[in-house]
């Protein structure tokens, strides 16, 4: 009785008590001092580092296994009255009557809403967000801090539904404008992105299926594409489509030119697409005021952290470890945060 509440209620349990008591209480039992400063101990490989450099994206191998990806699978098809196929020509995401356009008829089946699914279909979903196996590629491509920027997306595909036409790039493929929104750079032998797309592999993607295509190297470009490239109608050889097996990752800057095939294989297309975002950029607005409420339910600590707004590390921002994904932070001083809160009348400025 009569201890003061940890400082760093301000922030996330702060505004997450009511629907998060596995988070607050988390939170609540940790001891502000004996809180570490944060540091990651795991990092990608060198050549890892050079690779995504020089192509804008990596493949990952047999990241989760099949028990894995079938437990995805099996929530997916528990909720399969909820895809909504892009048939309305507004919604189509090719140029009619192009390479790229499928059979003209068959859309892409999108679904959402995995991260909120009742346990334990939601938890192949939430994995994604901190799991130990790709929070060190996060950390290395998108920073320390990362957020889940975009509503967490699964794609399906029939044979003969349409692929998407070519997109993005630090400068805009189509615009030829610099796009800061997506932007790759590399500073001082950091890799900067403001955008990282995290595709899971929860279908086999052998080479001439279709699906997922990338330009190599143009997360660098400085010119817009040719039309007929982003249609896919010339210039294929220089567009790569990665085979992939059920379990692989691919991990892509959204300044990357990027698009997807028209699909031609007889089993369904199935991916697991997450956008993350450094932690004080947003590009995606789904967070605003907060997340869907049922995305909170049972969240772990780890869970909720990617969850959290833009905003900086600085001011007391829940962080994955690099080590293990656990819960640490960056205390901010006291001190400052009363003196904010005297001229502000809020802990942060």
């Amino acid at each position: 009785a009569g201890q003061k509440k940890p400082r760093y209620e301000y922030s996330i349990m702060h505004r997450l008590s009511r629907t998060l008591p596995r988070l607050q209480r988390s939170f609540a039992q940790a001891n502000p001092k004996n809180l570490r400063c944060f540091s990651s101990k795991k990092f990608i490989s060198q050549d890892e580092r050079y690779l995504f450099d020089l192509n804008g994206f990596l493949v990952l191998r047999n990241v989760f296994s099949e028990e894995e990806v079938q437990r995805a699978n099996d929530a997916i098809d528990q909720h399969l009255e909820l895809v909504e196929e892009r048939t309305d020509p507004t919604l189509r995401n090719t140029r009619e009557k192009t390479p790229l356009s499928g059979d003209g008829v068959s859309g892409r089946q999108d679904l959402g809403g995995m991260l909120g699914w009742k346990k334990p279909h939601c938890d192949p979903f939430r994995r994604i967000l901190c799991d130990s196996r790709l929070v060190p590629y996060y950390h290395e491509l998108v920073g320390v801090g990362y957020r889940l920027d975009h509503q967490p997306l699964v794609i399906l595909q029939e044979k003969g539904s349409e692929g998407f036409c070519m997109h993005g790039g630090t400068i805009d493929c189509t615009s030829g404008q610099y796009n800061q929104f997506l932007a790759y750079g590399c500073h001082n032998g950091k890799l900067v992105n403001s955008l990282l797309g995290v595709s899971v592999q929860l279908s086999d993607h052998n080479e001439g299926d279709g699906g997922f295509m990338i330009v190599r190297g143009s997360h660098k470009s400085n010119f817009r594409m040719p039309q007929s490239m982003v249609d896919g109608e010339n210039y294929n050889e220089h567009i790569y489509q990665p085979a992939t097996k059920k379990g692989d990752v691919i991990i892509f800057s959204e300044g990357t030119v990027h698009g997807a095939q028209a699909w031609n294989a007889d089993h369904q297309r199935r991916i697991a697409l997450f956008r993350f975002a450094p932690a004080f950029v947003s590009y995606g607005r789904a967070y605003y005021p907060r997340w869907n409420e049922e995305c909170y339910e049972d969240m772990s600590a780890e869970e909720a952290a990617v969850l959290e707004p833009p905003y900086s590390t600085r001011l007391d921002r829940p962080l994955l470890s690099g080590e293990d994904a656990s819960v640490e932070f960056i205390q901010r001083k006291t001190e400052k945060k009363d003196h904010d809160a005297k001229v502000f009348k809020t802990p942060y400025f």
